[in-house]
């Protein structure tokens, strides 16, 4: 970029702002302040921005928890795949520490508008609410007790289902903004939904289109779902409800924000809770991790396991599911940064007992891609369980109406009496959805922190 297209361009923010606060409804920056940045220093930044970011911390923190449940490879290193692609995704951000609006000057004029669209949206929602503290639940590092486990089940997806609303505005002024002037994304209803099927590995993206399916879906989920989410709030509610309205009562879960339909009915959905396993394991295992294991965890692990077919289809018979990871004290240093120093339950609910059965056995079939050794212990098994031997410890299955219970690395005496506390906690009838830290959903908001994303701009 020349040194007066960049003039041009900064010129520019001061329309593109009003452009953007006359699309969302909410009151305009008085002025926002602007940078253009080369390679090495937006490189700089994302370094430091992956250092320090709690949301960032926890990718690196859940890593091998993705690998003991399959979402990611054994041998696959995440902290520089992420930045390489990072480095090759971004197209600008909005920082809300520092007030600035970072422009690229590798990018082309005619799509840095757009992009300035977007980011600017972000710099009219820090006004209106403050991202900083309006997006975080303040929570760091790993729970270690009970009530600090129930705390984080139900708030903590907080963070990433908020990133999917403020992406997901941005989203809706990006497109207004490029539409053909006087058109908006309401003469298109049908692209919110239609962004939902886009694939991330087709865009062109040499990095992208080698990332596993885990990055590449949670790369563009806030753009795709959360701009379907939006677009069933403006088509509901008008610019009021998809704006302001969603801002001051933003969805909790990650359900939610699949589901609008549930948002805006306030649709009650059975709550799975995480027993209290700390005196039966915490003299033997150092919490590591827990969270909510959601419909998009379980749409990328049975699309891995099964087939695209199979994840689209199991996806919405999902009704809630929690895990619990302890990482084993008498471990090695070198054994702590691999899957195997983990022991891991996870409880599942599904829609029907067929759709319970169908993912236990997906579930099951997949377990010889993450072991070896595997090898079914029929003799000690009892009704309703399924005993696997593998090489990191005992897996146990237990299928009980629409419930799946799993355990991998506990060893089977362990592993029962967690099942048996898990099914003692959980409650029936109708009541709000756990709508903690979950998985893959947690991996989409962190991402989307770091600025607007070049498979967003293609995927329109």
């Amino acid at each position: 970029m020349t040194p007066e297209q960049a003039r041009q361009l900064f010129l520019s923010v001061d329309d593109i702002m009003a452009f953007a606060a006359n699309d969302t409804g909410l009151p305009p920056v008085v002025k926002v302040k602007r940078k253009l940045l080369n390679r090495d220093e937006v490189n700089a930044y994302l370094v430091k921005s992956f250092d320090e970011d709690e949301g960032a911390k926890r990718l690196q923190q859940s890593e091998i928890v993705l690998k003991k449940f399959g979402l990611l490879n054994r041998d696959f290193n995440l902290r520089p795949f992420l930045l390489s692609l990072l480095t090759e995704q971004i197209a600008g951000f909005y920082d809300p520490k520092t007030k600035f609006v970072n422009l690229l000057n590798w990018v082309p004029v005619e799509e840095q508008k757009p992009v300035l669209a977007h980011e600017l949206t972000h710099a009219i929602q820090d006004q209106k609410v403050g991202l900083e503290k309006w997006s975080s639940n303040g929570f760091k590092g790993v729970s270690k007790t009970a009530s600090e486990d129930a705390e984080r089940v139900v708030t903590d997806e907080m963070e990433t289902s908020r990133q999917a609303v403020t992406e997901g505005q941005a989203m809706v002024v990006f497109i207004d903004y490029s539409l053909p002037k006087g058109k908006t994304l309401a003469d298109v209803p049908e692209m919110g939904e239609a962004m939902k099927d886009s694939s991330a590995a087709a865009s062109g993206s040499p990095v992208m289109a080698r990332a596993p399916l885990l990055l590449q879906r949670s790369l563009v989920f806030p753009y795709t779902d959360g701009l379907a989410f939006e677009q069933a709030l403006l088509v509901k509610g008008g610019k009021a409800a998809a704006f302001a309205g969603a801002l001051a009562n933003p969805p909790s879960s990650s359900f939610e924000v699949i589901h609008p339909g549930a948002y805006l009915a306030r649709a009650a959905v059975p709550v799975l809770r995480l027993p209290n396993v700390h005196p039966l394991l915490d003299a033997e295992y150092e919490p590591y991790d827990l969270g909510v294991m959601g419909e998009l965890d379980v749409e990328i692990m049975a699309s891995l396991f099964g087939g695209e077919d199979l994840g689209k289809a199991i996806a919405p018979e999902w009704r809630g599911g929690v895990y619990w990871a302890g990482q084993r004290k008498a471990a090695t240093a070198e054994e702590k940064k691999t899957p195997g120093s983990l022991g891991l339950f996870y409880l599942s609910r599904w829609k029907t007992e067929e759709a319970a059965a169908t993912f236990q056995k997906m579930y099951k079939a997949q377990l010889a891609r993450k072991y070896s050794g595997v090898s079914e212990r029929t003799k000690d098994e009892t009704e309703r369980e399924i005993v696997m031997s593998t090489s990191e410890g005992d897996v146990l299955m237990v299928l009980q109406g629409k419930d799946f219970f799993v355990s991998e690395g506990f060893p089977l005496a362990t592993a029962r009496k967690i099942r048996d506390l898990a099914a003692g906690v959980q409650g029936v009838g109708p009541m709000r959805m756990a709508a903690g830290p979950e998985l893959t959903f947690g991996m989409a908001g962190a991402l989307a922190r770091f600025g607007m994303m070049k498979a967003g701009m293609e995927l329109r």
